[in-house]
């Protein structure tokens, strides 16, 4: 087994105008796979099985992961409960810190016939617009659920983040030439911005925004548009893909921008994590891992353990042959977990990236009024 470095972060922090701070009541997330907590699952449109899960829930927990996502690593550096998805209706989960509007799957722009999610970034606003409408309708009612709901000024004082973006990218290569898919960002942003501003308009003040990682590096995309060598980068990731992911990154850095500017009464974080997971990639070794790129769980063997046929957990017949995929001996030694999501150990070591404030803009890091305790 890999051994991972040891980290421990300790900050203290000092408050400043229009920068984030990590005294939040509650949080409300909007995002696809990289922060699902149940969403898609919930709602019937995929299952999950065995290995999912098995790092840290030791079963399927709606998370595309063996364990733990980012988002609940952050969670965790907040002191608050893991999100529960909005559709989890099962066994009374509470909303009283927050909940998760993020499906795995889904896109900014709206759904086709074709999506994987019909869940996309404005069918979660409306989901947030009717979850707020609901709250403040039951809270009136009396004290009878407010262990289960955010209280009325929560839906202000909350953190609200984004992590959505990857599958307009990712599922466009599919039918466009790189040209067509740089082109098509703008009108990609304007839905983003549209959402955003709906936000704004049911009092959320408090924004933050990780960008869209190296898209590139994903086992899915290798096996698919990586066949000839000549489109791969010197880590083995496909150009266009991380070209695509960088171009939408600056226009989404410049339209938190734009935000702050209109909206000064509120506080839009933008997070690097394209810079995070690429240098994970290019110094995974260093980090502790031994694969930067080929699935943990899946099916094929090296170098990517991908097939598309047939995602992880799953028993299929493939050519004549009744075939499983399964995961590797010790996930924590790869980056990548079922070709498309990252593992847990990726996702801790990201999380502990952000949380040094160093890829955020603006920075955070010495500028927040209390000491953050990790616990990973």
């Amino acid at each position: 087994m890999a051994s991972k470095p040891y980290i421990l972060l300790v900050f203290i922090f000092l408050p400043f105008a229009n920068s984030i701070h990590f005294k939040f009541p509650s949080i409300f997330n909007f995002g696809d796979s990289n922060s699902d907590t149940g969403e898609l699952i919930s709602a019937g449109i995929e299952s999950l099985e065995p290995p999912h899960g098995q790092s840290y829930f030791q079963t399927p927990s709606g998370r595309y992961c063996d364990g733990r996502l980012i988002i609940d690593f952050l969670m965790d550096a907040m002191d608050l409960p893991f999100l529960n998805a909005y559709l989890d209706s099962i066994g009374l989960p509470s909303f009283h810190k927050g909940c998760n509007f993020a499906a795995a799957g889904s896109t900014i722009q709206p759904a086709t016939a074709q999506s994987v999610s019909p869940f996309s970034f404005g069918v979660q606003v409306a989901q947030f617009v009717r979850f707020k409408a609901r709250v403040l309708e039951l809270l009136a009612k009396g004290k009878r659920l407010d262990k289960y709901l955010p209280a009325q000024d929560y839906f202000q004082k909350a953190l609200y983040m984004f992590d959505i973006g990857q599958n307009d990218l990712a599922g466009a290569f599919y039918s466009k030439t790189l040209d067509q898919v740089l082109a098509s960002i703008p009108t990609i942003l304007i839905e983003f911005e549209t959402g955003i501003k709906a936000l704004y308009d049911q009092g959320a003040r408090n924004f933050w925004i990780h960008n869209t990682g190296p898209l590139g590096c994903l086992a899915q995309n290798v096996a698919k548009f990586g066949t000839d060598a000549s489109s791969l980068e010197e880590q083995g990731c496909v150009r266009k893909h991380n070209q695509a992911a960088k171009i939408f990154n600056l226009q989404l850095h410049a339209l938190t921008k734009k935000l702050q500017g209109l909206y000064t009464d509120s506080n839009f974080t933008y997070v690097d994590i394209y810079t995070i997971k690429s240098n994970l990639i290019a110094n995974y070794s260093k980090l502790g891992f031994e694969q930067p790129i080929m699935a943990c769980c899946g099916f094929g063997g090296p170098p990517l353990n991908y097939d598309s046929r047939i995602s992880c957990g799953k028993t299929k017949v493939i050519n004549g042959a009744t075939v499983t995929a399964k995961a590797c001996n010790d996930s924590s030694e790869y980056v990548n977990w079922d070709g498309i999501h990252y593992s847990e150990a990726a996702n801790q070591y990201v999380s502990s990236q952000i949380l040094t404030g160093k890829y955020s803009d603006p920075p955070f890091s010495d500028k927040m009024p209390f000491l953050l305790s990790l616990k990973f």
